[in-house]
């Protein structure tokens, strides 16, 4: 999902029935209860719909995903929705909160 080139409401909603079917049919030809890693992804998901003023605090509250992940949410999620110093904002927040873990 991260790997998105652009993405409209409806493809957002796609995105989580898409991966609610994945989960359907991956529980079916496994035993492993829960599935790992599920909240991971299915947090990444609902961040494609928060607003340009509550990304900031996600991102900053979410270190668990890589800075790529991170820059490719703001640029697809918000690129079209906010202008240029917002997203740079944004980015520079991101760029902020991988320092430390170099």
């Amino acid at each position: 999902y991260a790997n998105v080139k652009k993405c409209s409401n409806e493809g957002r909603a796609l995105m989580q029935l898409d991966f609610q079917q994945f989960l359907m049919k991956l529980e079916k030809l496994t035993d492993i209860r829960p599935i790992p890693d599920k909240e991971f992804v299915e947090t990444y998901i609902k961040a494609y719909y928060l607003t340009e003023n509550d990304m900031e605090s996600w991102i900053k509250e979410h270190r668990e995903y890589s800075t790529k992940q991170l820059t490719n949410l703001v640029n697809i999620c918000l690129g079209t929705y906010i202008n240029k110093k917002a997203r740079q904002k944004l980015l520079a927040t991101i760029d902020d909160t991988d320092r430390p873990k170099r």
